[in-house]
């Protein structure tokens, strides 16, 4: 097959006295996520498509929460290993669509600088990199500020 299409999703609870990590930027909030890595809902959920994409597994299967080795890491270099996989594989991004799901922060200001993060580590242009932000209304845990969640969804290309 030529292309593959991979979704992701990701959720993280959010707590007072947590950093708050998206897109691969640290964003000032006074709740960020708990989680064993740093928690970076929209890498997460990019990983965990491009993985999807090539029936790799998810990012649990690669970067297990049991591991130490991934305490606290930065999500950036899972991403690259995501990344470096599917092109070993034989891939390549073509893009990727994603949605953050966040009744606050407002995240408008920061979304440009995600998708050059983004960009950047998955070597493509950043026009093949499309990120959005939504409240839920004020409806369900993200809507009552108890968590956040992120979507994803990649197509990738043979390359070889």
């Amino acid at each position: 097959m030529n292309f593959r299409i991979g979704h992701g999703y990701d959720v993280h609870a959010l707590a007072k006295g947590e950093s708050l990590w998206l897109g691969g930027i640290k964003i000032e909030h006074e709740k960020g996520t708990v989680a064993h890595s740093d928690g970076d809902v929209l890498i997460h959920a990019i990983c965990d498509a491009l993985l999807g994409a090539l029936a790799l597994g998810d990012i649990g299967k690669h970067f297990p929460d049991t591991n130490d080795e991934y305490k606290n890491v930065d999500s950036k270099i899972l991403l690259k290993k995501c990344n470096n996989l599917i092109n070993e594989h034989g891939y390549q991004v073509i893009n990727i669509d994603t949605t953050i799901c966040a009744q606050r922060p407002k995240l408008r200001i920061h979304i440009d600088k995600m998708r050059e993060v983004m960009s950047e580590i998955l070597v493509i242009n950043i026009d093949q990199v499309s990120i959005k932000a939504t409240t839920t209304e004020k409806l369900g845990f993200v809507g009552r500020e108890e968590g956040i969640s992120a979507y994803a969804v990649t197509l990738l290309e043979k390359t070889t």
